[in-house]
């Protein structure tokens, strides 16, 4: 049985220089919104300075350049500052795992050791819409017509996005399966079950409330 309360969880997005911190790609912007009982309450947002070169195809991807970097606060420094945002609150990304290895490469590089408890509305998504087109999160915007001002790759408008989102597919839940409270938990572990037995589960935590 899972938990119903005004839990805060922090939705968070990286734009970064690469793929993957494993081929010494580093963050470039970071944004994060805090819900609290199904409503934004606080954001963070920062560039940060990587101390790289970004190349030409990111900064045409995300519109942040090497001069808009050069003056931003360093790595370490916007690092420090979230580590503080979030807290000992879960974490919410699209896509998490990209998020979830830059995070963690980020923090190491400082010297912070956490235990992350991610969710990823990227892969709930797959199973509370599988009729969408896609599962991309400009796609389920669009799909779900959320609120958008059409501005994507940039941290904090993604985050925002995503956060909507989590809240579309959490009242979507509430309102298919008679749920009175749609925890983090609850998503979190929805997102793990073979997409077959989506329904099953879901009736299972329904009976268990």
């Amino acid at each position: 049985m899972y938990a119903t309360s005004a839990e805060s969880i922090i939705v968070l997005d990286f734009e970064t220089s690469g793929i993957s911190p494993d081929y010494g790609d580093r963050a470039i912007e970071i944004g994060a919104v805090k819900l609290t009982a199904g409503r934004v309450v606080d954001r963070f947002q920062s560039l940060m300075n990587p101390g790289l070169r970004i190349n030409s195809f990111i900064e045409g991807y995300t519109g942040i350049t090497n001069q808009m970097v050069k003056n931003a606060p360093k790595a370490a420094e916007v690092m420090r500052s979230f580590a503080d945002f979030i807290a000992e609150a879960p974490l919410v990304a699209h896509n998490a795992s990209f998020d979830r290895r830059f995070l963690s490469a980020e923090f190491d590089r400082i010297g912070l050791r956490r235990r992350f408890d991610f969710g990823c509305s990227m892969l709930a998504s797959r199973r509370i819409y599988p009729e969408a087109p896609n599962h991309k999160l400009e796609t389920l915007v669009h799909y779900k017509r959320l609120r958008t001002d059409g501005t994507f790759h940039r941290a904090l408008a993604d985050a925002e996005m995503t956060a909507h989102l989590w809240l579309a597919m959490s009242e979507d839940l509430r309102s298919q399966y008679g749920f009175d409270e749609v925890p983090f938990s609850l998503m979190r572990d929805l997102a793990k079950v073979p997409k077959a037995q989506v329904g099953a589960f879901l009736l299972k935590q329904m009976c268990a409330e």
